[in-house]
């Protein structure tokens, strides 16, 4: 290359500085966690339709509970436990017309959560 060349290239390079590009950060969250009270446990089960599909004990569950939510505070994120509660859970299914199942937890959960977000 020749040193015209060269030169050229070296102001081109100043001119047109590369760009910068940093990792994106990912913003932490709201996560909100279906909490069980252990009194519930056993009538929650028998409740949900999907209660066979839980852990048969309340102390099994709230083990993987916690380890759960503490991966998600190591994460970054804020954890928002919503309980479950066995007299009022069934009527709020019975409004929005869906099963005692876990999706049903999950979109109580959701709401629950953004209602408090809002309120923060």
């Amino acid at each position: 290359m020749s040193q015209r060349k060269f030169k050229r290239a070296q102001q081109k390079q100043q001119k047109d500085p590369q760009p910068v590009t940093q990792p994106p950060q990912s913003q932490p969250s709201v996560q909100a966690m279906v909490w069980y009270k252990e009194e519930h446990w056993d009538t929650l089960k028998l409740m949900f339709v999907d209660g066979d599909r839980l852990p048969p004990t309340y102390e099994e569950w709230h083990k993987r509970a916690e380890e759960m939510k503490k991966q998600a505070q190591a994460s970054g994120d804020a954890v928002i436990k919503v309980f479950i509660d066995p007299e009022t859970f069934p009527e709020w299914c019975a409004q929005k017309g869906v099963e005692m199942d876990s999706e049903a937890r999950s979109q109580l959960a959701i709401e629950v959560a953004q209602e408090q977000s809002f309120s923060l």
